[in-house]
């Protein structure tokens, strides 16, 4: 057994020992989740002036959207996954009806490690076009909807296992991407592992179905803390935030989806679709193709007579998507998605081909980018918060400095960590730079695309 552990993995202790207290935290979770969630879809609009102090449906959303998803996220980079394993309402939901469920095995189907990728770009469009930001029911629609489907999972498969979290939800792919960068994670000691054969401890369930024993990184675990001191092997522990990327990150990878994910959705497909907004090349984009129908007498997409539940239609707030409005926001979403992750990938590309490397290097250059990835995704995020607070008379003189402070540094920690991985695979001389000249060149134009959305036509 460990003994004299430092404070770091008696707290991981504590995880496991302190399980019904846990669980009745998680209880409390999933009842302010649900309150928040459902209660507002069923009351009448809010009116403009009305604040979070003085409408539930207000406070909700800042709750929600300004809170809870963006801190949600930068909880990853400091803590892992310790949302997934003690907080999150749907992994507490689909764990409990599990135990109660049929137990059926998982079919290979579910099993398929593109779903969260997938899940994540739909979850994302589809939020753009019924401005789940906005609205309660639109909320609702998604976030239960994702509750509701990780509920029937869990009763259909895998007894107190969580195979939701695991291959279906739509952020579990991005959240194992920034966890990566943690600064603690539960350290596996497999030599230990297997010299200790009788256990002290009960062998713990590892819900998100992971082999403990051959676990060295953050990606998949739910830092519930079940698994600590297992064996005298697993502790809390801390560790460099490079760590991952650069050596777990380097071991050959078995599919693409962790880079496509990073560059076409995390990226690419964000930024489209927390820009469309406020960009002047949407505008002209939609006003161009309603002069193209005007001129042909083709009126019908110009109509907002959509339901609510496909395209935003609140007339009483004076806010309906036409036919036209929902094609062109896929349009610029995508096309976002396609042209700035298309052009990271060619540019990895390069870096890779300059570098006389295959495949499994380019995956891990990719990797190089999370920091920028993250980034990106808080920086969308915390938009709402901002909004939402100034809404309410606060001035937040400091947000842009602060927004110029985060990307900053997610581009040098991105470049930092691309000059190793390059440098770790053979990179040297003339070779080194060039690749790392087409890194900088991907890092620029993302750069580009968040100072557009917030300095450039602000």
């Amino acid at each position: 057994m460990i003994t004299q552990a430092p404070w770091l993995a008696r707290l991981g202790d504590l995880l496991r020992q302190h399980a019904k207290a846990i669980r009745a935290l998680q209880w409390l979770v999933v009842g302010f989740y649900l309150t928040l969630l459902v209660i507002p879809a069923f009351l009448d609009l809010p009116p403009a002036q009305a604040g979070m102090l003085d409408n539930l449906t207000v406070l909700a959303q800042f709750i929600f959207w300004g809170l809870w998803w963006p801190f949600v996220l930068l909880s990853m980079i400091f803590f892992g996954r310790l949302w997934c394993g003690v907080l999150c309402p749907e992994g507490s939901l689909s764990e409990w009806i599990s135990w109660r469920g049929l137990n059926k095995r998982t079919p290979r189907w579910v099993r398929w490690s593109g779903w969260p990728t997938i899940a994540f770009i739909l979850t994302t469009v589809y939020g753009q076009l019924i401005s789940v930001y906005d609205y309660a029911q639109a909320a609702l629609l998604i976030l239960g909807g994702s509750t509701v489907a990780a509920m029937l999972v869990g009763f259909l498969y895998g007894r107190g296992k969580r195979v939701w979290c695991r291959h279906l939800c739509p952020v579990s792919g991005v959240f194992a991407l920034l966890a990566r960068l943690a600064p603690v994670h539960y350290k596996v000691d497999e030599q230990r592992w297997l010299e200790n054969r009788e256990p002290h401890l009960p062998t713990p369930n590892c819900a998100p179905l992971i082999d403990i024993r051959r676990m060295q990184g953050n990606a998949d675990c739910h830092a519930c803390g079940r698994c600590s001191s297992q064996r005298g092997a697993v502790q809390l522990s801390a560790r460099s935030p490079n760590s991952e990327i650069l050596i777990v990150g380097g071991q050959q990878q078995s599919d693409h989806w962790d880079s496509t994910l990073l560059l076409f959705g995390m990226i690419g497909l964000a930024m489209g679709a927390f820009q469309w907004t406020v960009s002047p090349w949407f505008i002209t984009l939609k006003q161009a193709a309603a002069e193209w129908l005007v001129d042909r007498d083709i009126f019908w997409p110009l109509e907002a007579n959509a339901p609510w539940w496909l395209l935003t239609h609140y007339p009483q707030a004076n806010d309906a998507f036409t036919w036209l409005d929902g094609a062109v926001i896929l349009t610029y979403i995508f096309g976002a998605s396609l042209l700035v992750g298309g052009a990271l990938w060619l540019l990895l590309r390069a870096a890779v081909r300059v570098m006389r490397r295959g495949d499994n290097v380019f995956q891990h250059l990719a990797l190089a980018l999370v920091p920028l990835g993250g980034a990106g995704l808080f920086l969308g995020l915390s938009a709402t918060t901002v909004k939402l607070l100034r809404y309410e008379g606060f001035l937040l003189a400091w947000a842009q400095p602060a927004r110029a402070a985060l990307l900053i540094g997610a581009v040098a920690w991105s470049l930092y960590l691309a000059w190793n991985v390059i440098s770790r695979h053979g990179g040297n001389g003339m070779r080194r730079l060039l690749a790392f000249a087409c890194v900088n060149a991907g890092c620029a134009l993302v750069g580009y695309g968040w100072w557009l959305q917030f300095w450039g036509w602000s």
